[in-house]
């Protein structure tokens, strides 16, 4: 039911993300989404170690509501700004 609810909520951009920001690669990550603020709060410490393990440098974390059009977005390629194709799923988090 906890899924059913945050997969409506996020269809209006409702639902909350982690949202983290590296200088190094200079990435942006999405994870979620979540029904509430409290449980991305409580996610996004294990999120933020497992990019310091892969060497990420520079991290900036924010937990708000959106609607992520992509849920990694590079700007390191050398076409500029691009979205890779990504996917992610654990029902942990519900």
């Amino acid at each position: 039911m906890k899924e059913f609810l945050t997969n409506f909520l996020n269809i209006f951009g409702l639902a909350w993300w982690v949202e983290v920001v590296t200088e190094n690669p200079r990435c942006t990550y999405y994870f979620g989404p979540f029904l509430s603020e409290k449980a991305a709060q409580t996610s996004r410490s294990g999120y933020v170690e497992d990019l310091e393990h892969e060497g990420a440098q520079g991290i900036i974390v924010s937990v708000k509501r959106c609607k992520p059009a992509s849920l990694t977005i590079s700007e390191d390629l050398s076409e500029g700004r691009s979205k890779l194709g990504v996917t992610r799923a654990l029902s942990s988090q519900f």
